[in-house]
C-alpha cells in the first residue's frame, strides 16, 4: 500500500554556519533595491507615495526573504542557479522602481515579482518542503494579484499589489504552527486514503515516496546573521545618501552640523538594532520571539530605517534651509514606529522595571511627535536631525538603566 505522510525535519546543520560567498553575492541586490526604493521618498512625498513605498518594500523584502530562507534550509545543497535567477529577478524589480507607476515599468516590476516569487516557492516545492516558520514562502497565492496586475493598467494596479501583500501577511500570521502541521497531516492522510485503491506497483510506491512532505524549520543563528546583513545594507544606504548629498552641497557650518547629526543618527540606529539587538531587530533580550514574529518585525523595522536613510539624504541636500515639510513628518513617523517596536520588545524579552522603560520611551516619542510638526520651510535641517538624535540618545540611555544583569 502506498503511503504519503508528513515528515518533520529541523534544519540544524552541525557546527557554526555563516553566510556563504554565494549568499553574500546574492545580498548585493539588496543594495540596489533599497537605494531605488529610497528614491520614492525624496522630494515632497505624499500619502500615496508613502503607501506605494510600503507596498513595494514589502514585495522586495518578501522575495529576498523567500530565497534567503531557501539557502538557509538547503545549506550546502543550495542550487546556485536558483539564487542567481532570483537575483536577476530582484535586480529587474529594483531597476523598475523608478517610474514604476508608468505602464511599462509597472508591468516589468509585476512580472519580475511574480516570476521570482514562484521560483522561490518552487525551490521548496521541488524539495517537498514546507517552511513552518514563514509559510508564505511555500504558499504563493499572494503572487496571483501581481500576475493579474500585468494585464491591468491605471490606478487599479497598485491596489492589486497591495492585495497580494495583504494575502501574504494573512497566510503568515493567521495560521499557527500547530494549525499548519495539522492541515498538512490531514492533506497527507487524504492523499494516502485516495491511493489505497491503486495498484501497489514498485513505480507507484516510488511516486508516493517522492510526494512525502518535510516540514522544515530554519537555522536560527544563520538566519539572524543574514537578517543582520540586510540591516547593515539599509544603514549603509543612509551613509551613501549622506555622501551623495554632501558631495553636491555648499560646505558650510550648516552642512557640517547636519552631516554630523545624520551620521550620529545612523550610528545610534546601528547600536540599537545590531549591537543591542538581534537580526537587525532592536532591544531583543534573552527571550527572543518566535521566528515568524522576528521576521515580521525585521521587515517593519528595516522599512522604517530605510525611510530614515532616505530622509537623512534629504536633510543634507537642504542643509541651507527650505526643507520640505513632508520630510519632517516622514522621519518623525518612521523613528516613532521604530521606538514603539523597540519599547514593546524590551518589555517582552527583557527583565526590568516597566516604569524605567516608560521613562526612556515616552519622552523620546514626545520628541518625535514634536518633530512631526517641524516647520521645515522656516528652519535649518540641523535642528531637526539633532532633535531626532536627542530622542535616540535618551531612549538608548534609558534602555541601559532598564537592562538587568540577567538580560545583559
Amino acid at each position: 500500500m502506498a503511503e504519503t505522510h508528513v515528515n518533520t525535519l529541523v534544519s540544524t546543520p552541525g557546527g557554526e554556519r555563516h553566510a556563504s560567498w554565494l549568499e553574500l553575492f546574492f545580498d548585493l541586490v539588496a543594495v540596489a533595491g533599497v537605494a531605488q526604493l529610497a528614491h520614492l521618498l525624496h522630494g515632497e512625498p505624499g500619502w500615496r507615495d508613502v503607501g506605494l513605498y510600503i507596498v513595494l518594500y514589502l514585495a522586495f523584502w518578501t522575495n529576498w526573504l523567500s530565497l534567503t530562507l531557501y539557502g538557509n534550509v538547503a545549506g550546502e545543497r543550495t542550487r546556485t542557479r536558483i539564487l542567481l535567477i532570483g537575483m536577476f529577478g530582484l535586480t529587474v524589480m529594483a531597476a523598475a522602481v523608478h517610474g514604476v507607476q508608468q505602464g511599462d515599468r509597472g508591468t516589468a516590476f509585476a512580472i519580475a515579482y511574480a516570476v521570482t516569487r514562484f521560483i522561490g516557492g518552487n525551490a521548496f516545492g521541488d524539495r517537498r518542503e514546507v517552511v513552518v516558520d514563514w509559510p508564505t514562502v511555500t504558499f504563493t497565492a499572494g503572487a496571483v494579484p501581481w500576475t493579474v496586475s500585468i494585464f491591468v493598467h491605471g490606478p487599479a494596479r497598485p491596489w492589486l499589489w497591495a492585495l497580494g501583500v495583504v494575502m501574504d501577511l494573512y497566510v503568515t500570521f493567521a495560521f499557527s504552527r500547530e494549525h499548519l502541521l495539522r492541515t498538512l497531516r490531514e492533506r497527507a492522510e487524504h492523499r494516502r486514503t485516495r491511493e489505497q485503491g491503486r495498484a501497489a506497483a514498485p513505480e507507484s510506491r516510488r511516486e508516493a515516496r517522492g510526494r512525502d512532505l518535510a516540514v522544515v524549520e530554519t537555522d536560527t543563528e544563520h538566519l539572524a546573521e543574514r537578517l543582520g546583513l540586510f540591516s547593515i545594507i539599509v544603514l549603509g544606504e543612509g551613509v551613501y545618501q549622506i555622501v551623495e548629498a554632501a558631495s553636491d552641497a555648499h560646505w558650510d557650518r550648516g552642512l557640517y552640523a547636519t552631516v554630523a547629526g545624520a551620521f550620529a543618527l545612523l550610528v545610534l540606529l546601528w547600536s540599537l538594532s545590531l549591537s543591542r539587538g538581534r537580526g537587525g531587530v532592536p532591544c531583543l533580550g534573552a527571550a527572543s520571539p518566535p521566528t515568524r514574529v522576528l521576521l515580521g518585525l525585521h521587515c517593519f523595522v528595516t522599512g522604517a530605517v530605510a525611510a530614515l536613510a532616505a530622509g537623512v539624504g534629504v536633510l543634507v541636500e537642504h542643509a541651507d534651509g527650505g526643507l520640505p515639510h513632508q520630510t519632517a513628518w516622514m522621519m518623525a513617523t518612521a523613528l516613532g514606529a521604530y521606538l514603539l517596536v523597540a519599547t514593546g520588545l524590551a518589555h517582552w524579552t527583557r527583565v526590568g522595571s516597566l516604569r524605567r522603560l516608560l521613562a526612556a520611551a515616552l519622552p523620546s516619542l514626545a520628541v518625535c511627535a514634536a518633530v512631526g510638526g517641524f516647520d521645515g520651510a522656516g528652519r535649518r535641517p540641523a535642528g531637526l536631525v539633532w532633535l531626532l538624535v536627542l530622542a535616540l540618545v535618551w531612549f538608548s540611555a534609558g534602555m541601559r538603566r532598564y537592562d538587568s544583569p540577567k538580560s545583559s
